[in-house]
Formats: structure tokens, sequence, C-alpha cells
């Protein structure tokens, strides 16, 4: 404290070389004082001093704080001290300034000392660092040093931030601060570091920038918000402005559909405060950003559409339509709803249905053009709906034929009740004022640009000029106007106006030669010699003339091309003609008009050209050069050439035409093969489904045949009384004679069992008897040759059990036709309702026998499966006598190991076959318990054909296991 003492009473006693020992003092005590409180003391000393002596100070103490920048970061007084004070040196924000030149010298100054902070780059990447401080006191002198040190070089400090590692992604964490100090300065420290730089305008875009701000604008209130929605706005322009790709990411990203809610400022006369209108302004200007004609066509018309669907464009015509809007916020808004709809189709119809609320209601764009045309409106006023007109019209010919139906005959209204736009045109074309005549002249040659069929239908606009006259057609009152030396402004919107509705059309080109004064008015005023206010209008003559001698199709005699070629060669000179022509593209006032669509004019008096005719002067003026130059013989091999060309074109327009409509065929062709091929899927499930219908049908008819039949035989059942539960006896025979069968086949294979043991037995004794070599071969042979009579045994038993177990089917199938005969006789003796003993007992003799019959089935069902047991064993020996025969056959020295395995395989068969004795023996004693006049035959058998029976039934039961 005393130390400050004594540098504050050196400050006020001494004169100012006492303030520079002062300041010298204080920066020997910054750099060697080893006490923090000391150095603190002296940076704050040096702060308070900065702003008076900024010089001094910047010379002799900018190196130690910059030191204190880097050893004291734990401190964050001196911290904030060191930053204040290095802002005041650098910043040229000054409010005391004596001398008037000394605005230009601190701007100087801070310049330099800029210069000095910055030579070391890595004083700014300490300063970044800094910033991730989230104390107050560091955090903002921190903001407020480096949007100084960016407004003063602000192109170097960009490339060191932008190099610098993570040096954005630190600042963007600004504008996430809760403090709003600090976040309203980050919006001022992005603003200067996004200004004309595009690689940092993309990093702060997809750093999500977009999202904050529009947050930060949506919580000040939107339009209603403060200054910080103002900055907000800004800094989008910087990101968005001219940068196709951050206009690309806003748009896929819809962050256009928020704009919308900016535009919802109702219908009141009251409540337009200073800061709305900048901040509305702002945001119009924001919208015509995106959409500004200078944008690539696919990324504006993307954002056109984007406007349309969210409901943008209809928010910015309430606005257009209300009432209490000041001017320059309703001209902003014509302009921004101009390039919203300018060649968009979609938009454009939209603005065409818009009607004002007026009683009666009264299209959007007739309202317009009653201001344009209304001198007492303001001049910016008049240019935007001008330029709104032209936006229109821009490409969209639907609407130029609209309005040029507007002045046809068949379309004028005849009670005068309400003015059409075309109405309002001819007005202004020929009213007093000289801004009217030019604004209608322009707008209705836009209704004609790059349309031929409304140049010709204009032709046909008649006007009455005065009672009792003949009316005129409109472009023979263009040109009386012409020659009755009205203004130059006048005369200049006629001229650009016939030069539009003349170019590309011979007709219109044949109508204007008609008149036989027109040509005469055009040498007269080319070839005087008058002032320089008169050049322009003598250029334009002189394009008008070569437009009728270029787009001349000779079809009048007086007027052709090589007679007006003459003309101007003895009335005005071909140099003198070209000399002239020159002066339009040489007039200041021409390219100004050429750089943007919009006719931006400081005062009506600049309001000279149309962008879009100077298109057309550009366009014309070299091949009227040429065309002047060329003699006869040239113009007719153009001629000829030019009549080649359009048989071309025509042969190639024929065939593109043919193409179209092939490729529509073709287009059409295949919509309709997809649409039968849709029909064909349909048909034929629909022709699956009555297939499978009529088969159920068929099913069902069978059914009932079957039932039908056996109820007829039902009832001769009763009569005769020998019938048995519908089975005939015959029947009942021939399953007999089945049965027999299948024991025959039963004994066929119980004595090829045996063969097969005798075939074993001789296997064992040959195993036994031979010694040598030869008897093994012996035996080996005539091994092979039992395996293949074995094969052949086995292929035969298989052919037999198929067809045993065909036959077995067949038995099952008829033991369920006797279940269902069995269910319709039970249901049939309930409707006869038979109450006679005698049909009692048969009815009961029956159902005795069936049941007879089913147990037999059941028994034979068990026999069947213990014939496909020992089928299955009968495999598996077979395949193991396969193995037997490859092994002797290959390998004579392992003859006995193949013997033993075979043995093996014998005794394993021996087993299979005892335990089908035993089976066979249990199914005999089933079949004697049965009580049919069969199980007396079975009695008389001897115990070995039973089990033959019974080995014959189980292969059949084998396959239908299988």
């Amino acid at each position: 404290m005393n130390f400050l003492r004594g540098v504050m009473g050196g400050q006020s006693a001494g004169p100012q070389h006492t303030e520079a020992e002062t300041i010298q003092k204080l920066c020997d005590r910054v750099a060697s004082s080893t006490l923090l409180d000391d150095r603190r003391n002296a940076v704050r000393a040096l702060k308070s001093l900065s702003k008076k002596y900024r010089l001094e100070v910047g010379i002799q103490a900018m190196e130690h704080l910059i030191h204190v920048l880097q050893t004291d970061r734990s401190d964050s007084e001196i911290i904030g001290y060191a930053l204040d004070t290095l802002y005041n040196i650098i910043s040229n924000d000054e409010e005391e300034e004596v001398e008037e030149n000394s605005t230009r010298q601190s701007e100087d100054l801070g310049s330099q000392f800029t210069e000095i902070f910055i030579k070391q780059q890595e004083n700014v990447t300490l300063l970044l660092s800094l910033l991730e401080e989230f104390d107050f006191h560091v955090r903002w002198p921190g903001v407020k040093l480096l949007t100084s040190l960016l407004k003063q070089l602000g192109p170097q400090v960009q490339q060191i931030i932008l190099v610098s590692p993570m040096g954005v992604s630190r600042l963007m964490d600004l504008l996430a601060d809760s403090r709003e100090v600090i976040r309203n300065d980050g919006v001022l420290l992005l603003q200067a570091l996004t200004r004309s730089n595009g690689a940092i305008q993309k990093i702060v875009a997809f750093e999500n920038a977009f999202e904050r701000l529009l947050d930060i604008i949506s919580e000040e209130g939107n339009s209603d918000g403060g200054i910080v929605v103002e900055d907000c706005l800004i800094l989008l322009q910087n990101l968005l402005k001219n940068n196709n790709s951050n206009q690309n990411f806003f748009k896929e990203g819809s962050y256009i559909q928020r704009m919308k809610p900016w535009f919802e400022v109702g219908d009141e006369n009251s409540g337009w405060s200073a800061q709305k209108v900048t901040n509305l302004h702002l945001m119009l200007q924001l919208v015509r950003v995106l959409v500004s004609p200078t944008n690539p066509p696919g990324a504006t018309s993307s954002c056109q559409k984007a406007m349309f669907q969210c409901g943008l464009l209809q928010q910015l015509c309430t606005i257009l339509m209300a009432t209490g809007v000041p001017a320059d916020i309703l001209t902003e808004t014509i302009n921004t709803v101009s390039e919203v709809i300018r060649g968009y189709q979609v938009n454009q119809d939209y603005f065409a249905s818009v009607n004002a609320p007026s009683n009666p209601p009264r299209p959007a764009i007739v309202v317009l053009l009653m201001s344009m045309v209304n001198e007492r409106q303001p001049f910016v006023l008049r240019c935007a709906v001008l330029y709104c007109f032209q936006c229109f019209l821009y490409k969209n010919q639907k609407g130029q034929g609209e309005i040029v139906s507007t002045l046809l005959p068949s379309t004028i209204d005849a009670t005068g009740n309400s003015v059409s736009a075309g109405q309002l045109l001819c007005g202004g074309l020929f009213s007093t004022d000289s801004l009217s005549n030019w604004c209608a002249a322009v707008a209705l040659a836009h209704a004609l640009q790059e349309n031929a069929t409304q140049k010709e239908q204009l032709l046909r606009v008649q006007l009455a000029t005065s009672i009792g006259n003949p009316p005129v057609s409109l472009l023979q009152q263009c040109t009386n106007i012409l020659s009755q030396g009205s203004k130059i402004q006048t005369r200049v919107g006629l001229l650009m106006l016939l030069c539009t509705w003349l170019s590309n059309c011979p007709i219109a080109v044949t109508h204007f030669l008609h008149n036989s004064a027109n040509v005469p008015f055009l040498t007269g005023q080319i070839a005087e010699n008058l002032g320089e206010e008169e050049q322009l209008v003598q250029g334009l003559c002189a394009l008008l003339l070569g437009i009728s001698i270029y787009f001349n199709d000779n079809s009048l005699e007086s007027y052709k091309k090589e007679k007006l070629k003459q003309l101007i060669e003895k009335r005005i000179g071909k140099e003198n003609f070209i000399e002239k022509l020159g002066f339009i593209s040489k007039h200041e006032l021409y390219s100004r008009a050429s750089q943007k669509p919009q006719p931006n004019f400081p005062s009506p008096e600049y309001m000279i050209f149309d962008h879009e005719f100077t298109k057309l002067v550009k366009e014309l003026e070299g091949v009227i050069t040429k065309a002047i130059y060329k003699s006869s013989e040239e113009d007719k091999k153009e001629e000829e050439v030019k009549k080649t060309l359009e048989q071309h074109d025509n042969i190639v327009t024929h065939y593109k035409n043919m193409i179209r409509e092939q490729d529509l065929q073709l287009e059409e062709l295949k919509q309709q093969v997809s649409t039968l091929k849709c029909q064909n899927e349909q048909l034929q499930t629909a022709v699956t489904q009555q297939v499978s219908q009529i088969q159920q049908h068929k099913d069902q008819y069978n059914l009932l045949k079957i039932q039908l039949g056996k109820d007829n035989q039902h009832q001769g059942s009763y009569s005769e009384g020998a019938q048995m539960n519908g089975v005939q006896p015959e029947e009942i025979g021939r399953l007999r004679e089945e049965i027999e069968e299948l024991k025959n086949n039963q004994e066929l294979l119980q004595s090829k069992l045996t063969e097969k043991d005798s075939v074993i037995e001789n296997l064992k004794s040959s195993q036994t008897s031979g010694t040598n070599e030869q008897s093994s071969a012996i035996v080996s042979a005539r091994d092979s040759e039992q395996v293949a009579e074995l094969k052949q045994e086995l292929a035969t038993l298989k052919s037999q059990l198929n067809s045993q177990s065909v036959e077995i089917t067949k038995l099952q199938t008829e033991k369920q036709e006797l279940l269902q005969k069995t269910e319709v006789f039970a249901k049939s003796v309930e409707v006869q309702g038979e109450t006679e003993t005698v049909i009692a007992t048969k009815t009961t003799d029956v159902e005795g026998r069936l049941s007879a019959l089913l147990q037999e089935t059941k028994e034979l069902k068990n026999e069947i499966k213990a014939l496909s047991e020992e089928r299955t064993a009968i495999k598996e020996q077979l395949d193991s006598s396969n193995s037997t025969i490859a092994i002797l056959q290959t390998e004579k020295d392992k003859l006995e190991l193949e013997i033993t395995d075979s043995k093996k395989e014998q005794d394993d068969l021996l087993v299979l076959l005892a335990d089908q004795d035993q089976k066979i023996l249990s199914l005999k004693n089933k079949l004697k318990d049965l009580g049919h006049p069969v199980e007396e035959e079975d009695e008389l058998e001897s115990g070995d054909q039973e089990d033959e029976d019974d080995e014959s039934e189980d292969p059949g039961k084998d396959l239908d296991h299988i």
C-alpha cells in the first residue's frame, strides 16, 4: 500500500518525465519482486496508468505483462490486471480525445502494439489457453483482449488461431457460458474471428454454432430481443454469406424452419422500437443470404423449397400485406419475398395467389404495382416493387402469360370495377412521371423476356388514344411517344422495351418496320450530333435499328436487310453507327446495372439501365456489328446456313420428340407390364385357391358318395342278415387268404435263415480245418461265392418285403374303412330305431365280430413291428458280410482275424434269431387267443410253420415303419 501511495503521489506531483520514471519503477518491480503481492500491486498500478499513458506503458511494460501471464497463472487477480492493461494498450476505444488527429494516431498505435504482441505466436496461444479459465476476472478480460487483437490485425490473428490446436473450439465454449456478459462478448469475438475467413467459418459452423445462436435468439425474444439478438444475427450472416458449405449445412440441419417464428410480428400499429426494426431488418437480410441470386442455383432452389414447405414464405407475405409496418421493414420484406420466389415455380404460383386484405380482395401483385406507378411513394419502395415483379416473372412463362393476358381485349374487365396488372402497366407507361414510365417499361419487358409467344401476343394489344380516333397498337404508341421528344429516362425505358420486344421475334420486327415513320426517325436520331446526354439515346436507337436488321425475315420489300444496311451506309456511315452503338456499354451506369439483378439506385436520376437488358446488349452488340459489315452474298450464305441449321434443328427436334414419345410409350408399356404382372400374380393366386377349393369339393363329394353307398348297404343288411357291419363275407375270405400268403412268406424267410446258418457252420469248419495258404484261398473263394449268394437272397428278400409292405398298407386302409363303416352302422342303427329282438341280436353279433377283427388287426400290427426289427438285423448282417468280403479279397494275411469278425457277427445273428423265435412263439400264443376260424387252422400247423408265418409278416411291418 505504501508503494501504491508513492506511485499515485508521483503521478500527480511531478512532470511527465516523472510518470515515465514511475512506469519504469513499476516495470522493475514486476520483473524483480519476489513477493506476489508486490507484483500484483505493481501490475494494478500499470493498469491505472495504461489509459492515460498508453504509449509509455506499452513500450516499457508489454514484455513484463506477457511474462506475468506465463508465470503467475495460479493467481487470477494478477492475470486479470495484466490482461486489462494489455487491452488498454492495444484497444482504440478511448473516450477522451484532446487532439483532432488523436484518433488516427490511436489506431496506428493499436495496430503497432498488436503486431508486437502477435509477433510471437505463443502469445496468442497463451491467451487462448487463458480463456479456458472459468474465473470471471480472467476470462472476460481475455475475451476483450482477443477481440481487440482481431479488430486491429484480423487476418494475421485468424491464421494463428486457425493453426492453434483446438483454438476455435475453445472460443466456441464462450457461447455456453452462463454469464451473459462473457457470452455476449464471446459473440462479438466470434464476429471478428469469422469475418472474411471461410475456413474458420466452416469450423465454427460445424462446432454447433447455428444451434447455439438460434437458441440465444429464441431466449432473448426473437425480433423483440435486445442488442444481443442483433449481434447473433450479424454473426450468422458472417457464417452464411458467400459460404455455400455453411448454407447447405444450415439447410440440411433444418435451421430454416426455426426462422419462421422470427417473423410472427402480428398486425400491430405500435410496438416497433428501433431495436426491433434493426433486428427484423437483419433477419430479413439473413433470409436473403440463403436465396441470393449469386448463390449456386441448386442451393438457392433447395432453400426456396424449404422456405415454402415450412411456411416462411407465407409468413413474409403476411408481413407484406399487414398494416402499420415501418417503411424500411416493408421495403426489405418486399426484396426478401422477391428473392424467395425468384426462379422457383412453386413459390411464384403461391405469390400469384396471395390477396391483399381489402374489400374487394385484390391480388398482391396488383397492389404492389399500384405502389410502383404512384409517384408519391418512396423511391426505394418503388424500386423494391419493381424487383419483386421482375423476380415473379423470372423464368416464369406461366406468370408472363397471365400478365400479358390482362392486356388482351378478351380479358379486360368491361365494367371497370377492378384494375388489372396490365392496365396499371399501361397507365404507368404513358403517365407524366418519367420514373413511372421507366418502371412500367422495364416491368413489361420482363413479361416478354425469352418468351416469343408473349411477344407475338402483345402485338394484339390495342389502345384507345382519344374519343373518335381509331385505336392504335401498343407498339405504335410506344414509337409515337419516342418521337415526341419526352424525357431521357422515359425514352430509355421505351427503347429498352422495344429492343427486348423485337429481339428474337421476326414478326414483331415486321410490325415495327411496317410503320414507315419508324426507320427515318431512328436514322435521324443516330445521325445527329447531340450532347453527351443524348448519346445514350442514340446508342439505344442504333441497337434497335440493328435488331431490326439482324432479326429481319425480308418479308417487307422496302425494308429488307440489304436495303436497311445501304440506308445506314448513306445516312449514318457504318463506322459512325458502330461508334454510336458502343455508347451503351461504355456508359458509367451500364457496368453498375450489370452487376446485380436488384435495381439498387441512390436516386431516380441513376435509374437508367436494367440488369436483364445489359445481358441482351452484351449478347447482341457483337452480332449486330458483324451483320452491318456483311455483304449481300455473305448474308445469302448465312441465310442458307441458317436454313440448313434450322432444317437440321427441325430434324433433331423431330427425332427428340420421337424419342421423347417413345420414352413415354416405353414408360406406359412398363407400367402396363408391371400392372399385368400384378394382375397375373393375383389371378394365379385366385386359380390356386380355386383349385384347392375344387379339390376339397371333390373330396367332400367322394366322401358323400361313399357314405351314400354305405347307407344303401346298411339298409340291405337288415333284410339279408348275411352281411356283417357292412363287411361282405367275400372280404373276410380275401383277408384270410392274405394272412395265408403272409404265413407262407414267413416260412420262406425261415428256410433262408436256416441256409444262412449252414453257411455260418461251413465258415466255422473252414476256419478250423484250413491250415495252409491253399486251403485258406479255397475257403475265401468259397466264402465269396456264398456271400454273393447271400446278397442275391437279401435283394430278393427286400423285394418281397416291399411287396408285403404294400399289402400291409392295403390292409391298413381296409381296416380304416371297416372302422368308418362301423361308425356309420352305429349311427344308422340309431336312426332306424329297430326294436325287434332279432335285429338287436344281429347287431350285437356284428359288433363282436368287428371287435375281434380289430383285435386281430392290432396283433398283426405288432407282428409287423417285430418283423421290422428282424429286417434291420438282417440289413446289419448284410453290411457286415460285404465288409468281410472286401477284407478277404484284398488282405489274405488277415484271414483269421476276418473269420473271427464274421463269427462274432454270426453270433449276433443267432442271438437275433433266438429273439425272433421267442417273439414268434409269443405271437403264436396271441393268435391262439383269437376267436376266429383261422385260429383252428393255426393250431393244426407245427410250431416251425407258425414261426415262419410270423417272420413273413415282420418285413412288411418293417417297411411300413420305415
